[in-house]
């Protein structure tokens, strides 16, 4: 198996990369992806991200050709695509960071900041870090699959999608409120958190992304 693990400039490639040679049942092939043509070569696509929508969707954009790949390989041919916590949000129609950035737009929704307040009525501190637990229908989605409502994983951000289809909501955290954990559409899915510093539900969740063969009517 091939992945591309794309570089934006701001993901944290090295410990992604060691969550998927880690979580592979057999051989496997992680290409550090700068150029569009890893991306035709590859079985599966991975985005990381960390920091803020704008400065990944323009580390994105100087990848060049990259965003035009993404759209043929995930899009059209439907390769099975997994975003990571800015990965996921750059899926949405725009983020709210630092002004109006345009996103890809596979998912509907916008990524704005985040206004948590406990049951007192009192502000949370943002960013959100740390561990908290995922909330989901088990059986729900092939990419949950060995997982338990309660299950933990690492979050850290201060924004969050929102709006959006139900449908595509695969799971999600409680953080003042419900918080968008884990979206997906067709090959498509991502997580808010860190899966790379998930621990086992992590490595889990890694996991089923790379056995995972999403339905042609999924697709």
């Amino acid at each position: 198996m091939r992945v591309a693990l794309i570089d934006p400039g701001s993901g944290n490639l090295a410990s992604v990369r060691r969550a998927l040679e880690r979580a592979s049942d057999g051989p496997i092939v992680v290409e550090i992806a700068r150029e569009p043509g890893a991306l035709i070569e590859a079985d599966r696509i991975v985005l990381p991200g960390q920091g803020a929508f704008a400065a990944c969707r323009a580390g994105l954009d100087a990848l060049e050709g990259m965003v035009a790949a993404l759209h043929e390989q995930v899009q059209v041919r439907k390769k099975p695509f997994l975003g990571i916590c800015v990965g996921l949000q750059l899926l949405a129609e725009r983020g709210l960071e630092h002004g109006v950035t345009p996103g890809l737009a596979w998912l509907p929704g916008e990524v704005a900041e985040m206004d948590p307040h406990d049951a007192e009525g009192r502000a949370l501190p943002l960013p959100q870090m740390g561990w908290n637990t995922l909330d989901f229908v088990p059986g729900s989605h092939p990419i949950l699959e060995g997982l338990l409502p309660g299950d933990s994983a690492y979050f850290v951000h201060s924004y969050a999608w929102r709006g959006g289809t139900p449908s595509d909501l695969l799971a999600t955290t409680d953080y003042g409120g419900p918080v968008p954990a884990i979206l997906g559409r067709g090959n498509v899915v991502g997580t808010q958190f860190h899966v790379e510093k998930s621990a086992d539900v992590g490595l889990r969740l890694v996991r089923n992304f790379l056995s995972w063969t999403p339905r042609r009517d999924e697709a």
